[in-house]
């Protein structure tokens, strides 16, 4: 489910937990893949339909959207086999493919090879890791990779809800205009 908005750092301790036997890794890399890739075509789906009145509520977006339109412009098939590898970029790319004129099935084809790639690199990596500890942690890598996927949900769940908390925008409150000392009262 993480990886269908987004989770490169939870594959990675996912598949930290697949070398330690607790996941199956290529369960891990089969819904990583398929969560990446349902994500990522929801969000095109909704550059596509919602797009341009959604750059007009939220205009901080349109910065990341026309750098990724630059770059879908300018590499093509490159860019969609590689955007989500790119931080900074992902969040905007599947949306601003939608805004394009980027056939549908042509993304959706791309996007599966993809999503794979990037499955399996993520949890590759995370199993790579694993071994890491195992070898350098002997019998405490175990409880050494529990304790750090704890304290990663714990990170998440303490962002969550401080973003939660966040106050709402004041408006900007406008000083009362002072007269200009310097210019002489005008006689009525």
């Amino acid at each position: 489910m993480w990886t269908f908005l987004e989770g490169e750092t939870f594959v990675i301790f996912s598949g930290v937990a697949a070398r330690e036997g607790i996941l199956d890794l290529p369960t891990l890399i089969a819904f990583a893949w398929l969560g990446s890739f349902l994500g990522d075509q929801l969000y095109f789906l909704i550059g596509r339909r919602y797009g341009a009145r959604l750059l007009l509520r939220f205009p901080r977006w349109k910065p990341g959207v026309d750098h990724a339109l630059n770059l879908l412009k300018k590499y093509s098939t490159g860019f969609i086999l590689s955007f989500r590898f790119i931080y900074g970029v992902r969040n905007f790319s599947s949306f601003a493919m939608g805004m394009s004129g980027l056939a549908w099935s042509r993304f959706a084809m791309l996007n599966f090879i993809a999503a794979g790639v990037w499955a399996v690199c993520f949890a590759g990596a995370g199993y790579l890791a694993g071994m890491a500890l195992q070898h350098l942690l002997g019998d405490l890598a175990t409880g050494f990779g529990l304790l750090m996927l704890a304290a990663f949900l714990i990170a998440i769940v303490v962002l969550v809800k401080m973003s939660r908390r966040r106050p709402a925008p004041q408006p900007a409150v406008v000083p009362a205009t002072v007269p200009n000392r310097n210019v002489p009262a005008q006689a009525e």
